[in-house]
């Protein structure tokens, strides 16, 4: 019998990302507390960029962004959020969108799969992702369940499971 194998990835749904950040720019725009405040929500490339002119505000706005997120089943662990600085006369937040697992990271989820999966499950590095396998789909779901408990900074995903 084959071995089975799925690949443990960190992808973001870009769709999501943009419609998360235009339901909140529409919400800001609507909202009487963010009346004449200058508030808004851009997305450019890979970045989030927050504007407001308190860093109250900015926080507040901050807090509509990751309830969008959380509304369209997007994990916060993917929105890197810096702190709020003076831009001007204006506050900023700057958001960076992190995808894939990094070397660190799946270094971290290598050694938690070696030390506490079931022995003859098998794990490496491909690049961004990493390859779980085993001649038992029990002991993948097993694997599946270790991960999803796991301390990590990035949001995972579990994708090819065969």
């Amino acid at each position: 019998m084959a071995d089975s194998s799925f690949d443990v990835v960190s992808k973001i749904d870009s769709m999501e990302v943009e419609n998360a950040v235009n339901q909140a720019r529409k919400e800001v725009e609507q909202r009487y507390d963010f009346k004449g405040v200058g508030a808004d929500v851009t997305l450019s490339g890979e970045s989030i960029q927050i504007k407001a002119n308190t860093e109250e505000r900015a926080n507040a706005v901050l807090d509509v962004l990751q309830s969008k997120f959380i509304k369209r089943g997007l994990s916060l662990k993917a929105l890197d959020t810096g702190e709020p600085y003076a831009s001007g006369k204006e506050y900023r937040i700057d958001a960076k969108l992190k995808e894939g697992i990094d070397q660190a990271t799946a270094k971290k989820l290598n050694k938690l799969i070696r030390d506490e999966a079931p022995k003859s499950v098998k794990s490496q590095i491909q690049g961004d992702e990493l390859r779980v396998s085993s001649k038992s789909r029990d002991e993948l779901q097993q694997t599946i369940a270790l991960l999803k408990e796991a301390d990590v900074d990035v949001a995972l995903q579990f994708v090819n499971f065969r």
